[in-house]
């Protein structure tokens, strides 16, 4: 089964790639890896909730938004290379805004880990970084990035 077959059973479009808020691009291939940029939890242009994890937002909303970062993250890879080429996914890392006190970071960075193990099955098993930050752009209470291997 394919990918986009995958994603198709689980019931699962990806979005439209997050335009770059600065001087950046959204994926970049180098050999048969492609790095996304930090990909916030962005819906449609908009972002649906911000502040700070543990203080304005509840660590299942986070990971809900976590969730959402990763689905923009599979499709800045699929803009670049098509998400069927992912043959693994190889790292993760997830920055928290987090109020002072949250230490729950690894459990909202599961809401992007669980998405990508539906996905991909045993190639979804990744290394992985979970951060707490004080600060994100927008005021994003989540931020992840993605290393995949591709063919």
């Amino acid at each position: 089964m394919t990918v986009s077959e995958r994603l198709a059973d689980l019931g699962i479009e990806l979005p439209a790639v997050v335009a770059p808020l600065a001087a950046y691009v959204p994926a970049v291939r180098t050999g048969n890896l492609v790095y996304t940029s930090g990909q916030l939890p962005m819906v449609e242009g908009a972002l649906p909730q911000a502040g700070k994890v543990g203080a304005d937002v509840s660590q299942e909303e986070a990971k809900d938004l976590a969730r959402l970062c990763a689905l923009n993250a599979l499709a800045a890879v699929h803009s670049l290379v098509g998400i069927d080429a992912v043959t693994r996914v190889v790292k993760v890392v997830g920055f928290v805004a987090s109020a002072p006190g949250f230490n729950g970071q690894p459990g909202v960075v599961n809401g992007a880990s669980q998405l990508l193990g539906d996905v991909f099955g045993d190639a979804g098993a990744h290394a992985r970084s979970a951060v707490g930050v004080s600060e994100l752009p927008l005021d994003a209470p989540v931020e992840v990035e993605l290393i995949v291997e591709v063919v």
